[in-house]
This record gives structure tokens, C-alpha cells and sequence, in this order.
């Protein structure tokens, strides 16, 4: 199949949108298919441009057998909401200009979370008379709802309804969640059309290392330490000014939080430790997608953190995924909801709620220091890991495909 593929994230970025298309597209190729992707010059998240890329009004280059297809864009840091907005308006734009001089494909696919890049992808297959396949990662706007960046406003309630235009004009959605899907269907999309498709992790790459980096431990000080490890964006969704928090309350007991990354919330983290002068946290640049395992090798758990809000019950972070093939047991701080369940069904970690200070310190202090339940929590992550490979995923979005292709549904005109 010729697949032209639509995503506002791409490697070198390594966040997890960019990482989920890369990766499982790499699948597609090596199954026999060709897969162009239009995406834009990579800054995320600080909005700079990375080292040997300009932001160009065209570039093109051949990534592991993709054709990648870069346009210029606004580009901003991954924060605030209007400047962002304009943003996605301008890749928008962009994507539908460049695309519409491409040849043509069998399919049109476009992944949010943002919902412009799916709008361009389905006017441009409109221009094509090509099916339109939407992948859904994000309840967009509701998301920015919870980070209360956009409130119950016109504003709101007017994307809420471009939302909802695009969804009953796709061919097919592919949601990352079982709640994305419930909550389409409660609002009255066609549930037939509509695709639940698990987020995965390339086994091949991200394995479990029987020993911690030495060099590390040494160079931070970390001998005899139990170290909680948060390895990834540190944005609005996370509200990681509460695992200070938790931190602060577990001074002096051996433990460490360690936060490797960067986001719109970094530089606000770094201030909080210094103003209330906690002593046992350490903040790492964000590393090669190649270093990452040895930054993986020095943590006892690994930390997945979300804001305490009833629109994040519905996500399921992929750091999720990536812990459980390192082994590394989970702690989940956010809603009970998606995250919460695959973390106690299949027994790979612990779920704190409730948001309880003390509560929650007491029960990390009491996981690190049980040495049975540490290990039991790693060994059914080796069990469960290779049911939530990269290439499971990748199939099951390839059927989605070639149900579109086949037999699109046929789309009336509002």
C-alpha cells in the first residue's frame, strides 16, 4: 500500500507521538509498503529547530526507507495556547499546499493530538478523493481543557464542534484507548468505524539491563540510593510540581527523584526545587533516543505522572510501555482510569489516586524498600512485554488501513 502519512511530530524528535509513528511505521516498510510522511522541521518542545535542519518552506530526506517531507511552520516552544495555536494552523496550511502536489496515494492518514494536522489531512483527501484514516491520541481540545489552558468558553465549545465534524467525516478512526472510544461513541460517531489500538514499545530496542550504569551512579552520587525515575516530557498534562513535592517529604531516606528531559514545565521545576531547597532531585538534559537505556539502568521504579483531572483518566502515557520493557515496576500518580488499570491488571506496579501527600510519599517510601514486590512486579513485566511490542500495534493499524482503502464509508456532504 502507498500511504501518505500526516504527523506534526517526527524523529529526531523523540517524544512519544514522534517515536509511535517512526516505529511503527518502520513495520510497514519492512512488510512492503511505502509511507511518505509530511511533517515539519523538528523543534519539539523547546521550538528550536535541531542542529543540520532549517525550518524550509520544502525539504525532503529518505529516514530507514520513508520519504520524509518537511514544511515550514510558526514555530514555538510547547507552551502557552494562542502562539501554539497559530502553529498548528500553519502546518495545517502548509501540509495541505505541499500535499496537494504530491502524487497521489492509496490512503491518507493524519495522527493528532492536535486536531489541525488531522484537518489536513482530510481536506486533502477530499482534493484526492482518497480515504481518510484519523488516528486519535488525544481528546482535542479537551486536553487543553484540563490543563486549563481554555475553559467552557465559546471558544471551546466552537473546536469541540470542528472536533466532532472531523470525526463523522473520517473513513476510519484509530483511538489509543478504550475511553477515546466510549467517549466518540457517546457523542455519536459511528461506532462501527471506530478502532481501538493500543500504543506499544520496540521490544528490539528497550530491554531489561540487569545492572545500573556505574559510570552513573558514581558521577551522581548514587550509591545505596533507591532512584524514582521520570524519563520524559515535563509539560502542563503532568503537574510534576507534586512529585517535588513527594520528594521534599521523602528527604533524607535514601531516595532520589530523577527527571530526565525537558517541556514547557522545566524551567518551573528547576525553581520550585531551588526555592524550597530539595536536595534530592536531579535534573538531566533530554538524551539520545541510544543513551536512554542507561539512564533507564540506574532507576528502581519509574514514575508516570498526570494532573489530578477527570480528562486524564482516559490517557495512557507511553512511558507506560517503555517501563514495562525495561522491567522497571510503575508508579502511577494520575485519575484512576486507562493507565491505572493496565498497571494493576497486569500487576506491574502501583496506583496513587488520591493525591494525598503523605499518603502517597508513605506508600513510594514502602515499595522501594520491599525487595519481593519489586521483583515481582519486574518479572511480570519480562511476562507481559512482548503483548504490547511495537509490531502488534502496527498490524492492527495496518487492518484498520486496508479497510479504508477496500471499502471506505461514503461521506455526505453537510
Amino acid at each position: 500500500m502507498n500511504i501518505l502519512f500526516i504527523a506534526d511530530n517526527f524523529p529526531p524528535e523523540t517524544n512519544a507521538a514522534a517515536s509511535r509513528v517512526f516505529e511503527r511505521a518502520k513495520h510497514w516498510v519492512k512488510a512492503g509498503h511505502h509511507v511518505t510522511f509530511l511533517t515539519s522541521a523538528p523543534n519539539f518542545p523547546q521550538g528550536k529547530v535541531y542542529a543540520g535542519y532549517k525550518n524550509r518552506w520544502y525539504q525532503k530526506e529518505i529516514m530507514d526507507g520513508m520519504t520524509v517531507i518537511r514544511v515550514k511552520t510558526f514555530i514555538v516552544p510547547n507552551s502557552g495556547f494562542l502562539l501554539r495555536i497559530i502553529d498548528f494552523l500553519s502546518f495545517m496550511v502548509m501540509a495541505i499546499i505541499v500535499g496537494i502536489f504530491l502524487r497521489k496515494k492509496e490512503v491518507i492518514v493524519a495522527t493528532s493530538p492536535q486536531f489541525f494536522a488531522g484537518y489536513a489531512g482530510l481536506i486533502l483527501a477530499k482534493i484526492k478523493r482518497t480515504p481518510f484514516v484519523l488516528e486519535l491520541s488525544d481528546l482535542w481540545p479537551e486536553s487543553i481543557k484540563g490543563v486549563s489552558l481554555l475553559g467552557d468558553s465559546k471558544l471551546y465549545r466552537l473546536l469541540e464542534k470542528f472536533e466532532l465534524f472531523m470525526y463523522r467525516k473520517s473513513c476510519q478512526i484509530i483511538t489509543q484507548t478504550v475511553a477515546f472510544e466510549k467517549s466518540l461513541v457517546n457523542r455519536g460517531i459511528d461506532k462501527s468505524k471506530i478502532t481501538t489500538v493500543l500504543n506499544g514499545v520496540d521490544t528490539s530496542f528497550f530491554k531489561p539491563q540487569p545492572l545500573k550504569n556505574k559510570s552513573l551512579v558514581q558521577e551522581f552520587g548514587l550509591e545505596g540510593k533507591k532512584v524514582i525515575g521520570y524519563l520524559g516530557t515535563m509539560g502542563m498534562a503532568h503537574d510534576l510540581t507534586y512529585a517535588l513535592k513527594m520528594a521534599k517529604q521523602l528527604e533524607n531516606k535514601n531516595i532520589v527523584f530523577l527527571f530526565v528531559g525537558t517541556g514547557a514545565k522545566k524551567a518551573h521545576l528547576e525553581r520550585y526545587t531551588k526555592e524550597h531547597q530539595i536536595s534530592n532531585v536531579i535534573f538531566i538534559p533530554p538524551q539520545k533516543k541510544i543513551d536512554i537505556q542507561k539512564w533507564w539502568s540506574i532507576c528502581d521504579v519509574a514514575l508516570v505522572h498526570l494532573k489530578n483531572d477527570p480528562a486524564f483518566s482516559s490517557v495512557i502515557p507511553s512511558k507506560i510501555f517503555e517501563a514495562m520493557a525495561v522491567a522497571k515496576p510503575i508508579v502511577v500518580v494520575a485519575p484512576a482510569g486507562e493507565a491505572s488499570n493496565i498497571v494493576l491488571t497486569n500487576q506491574i506496579g502501583i496506583h496513587l489516586g488520591n493525591y494525598d501527600l503523605g499518603e502517597d510519599a508513605n506508600a513510594l517510601f514502602n515499595l522501594l524498600n520491599n525487595v519481593e514486590q519489586l521483583q515481582s512486579f519486574s518479572l511480570n513485566m519480562v511476562k507481559f512485554a512482548a503483548s504490547y511490542d511495537r509490531a502488534i500495534p502496527a498490524k492492527r493499524f495496518m487492518e484498520v488501513l486496508n479497510k479504508a482503502q477496500g471499502n471506505p464509508p461514503k461521506i455526505k456532504e453537510s
